[in-house]
This record gives C-alpha cells, sequence and structure tokens, in this order.
C-alpha cells in the first residue's frame, strides 16, 4: 500500500491511479449506429411529446 509518514508520524495514504490510455476514434460502424440510436432517441422524444400533446 502506498503511504508517506510525516515527521510527527502521521500517515497519509494515496488511492492507486489507474492505467491511462488514449481513446481511440470511432470507426465507421460506431459512427453509424450513433446516428441510429440518437434518431431512435429523437423519435422516442418527440413520440412523447406528441402523446402528451394528445392527451391534454
Amino acid at each position: 500500500m502506498r503511504y508517506t509518514e510525516e515527521e510527527s508520524g502521521l500517515l497519509n495514504n494515496f488511492a492507486v491511479e489507474p492505467k491511462m490510455y488514449e481513446a481511440e476514434p470511432p470507426t465507421g460502424t460506431e459512427k453509424r449506429n450513433y446516428i441510429i440510436l440518437g434518431s431512435m432517441a429523437a423519435t422516442l422524444v418527440v413520440g412523447l411529446f406528441v402523446v402528451a400533446a394528445a392527451v391534454s
């Protein structure tokens, strides 16, 4: 466990840092999936507004 001890005897614990990595850009398939899911979400939101307007 990582810790430091001060002159007065107090211990300071430090969290273990996760390994860092660079994010990879999305592939063409992932971009297509993002567009499809985004359009489905937008359709759902618009549908909910239409239902709310029809009920009220």
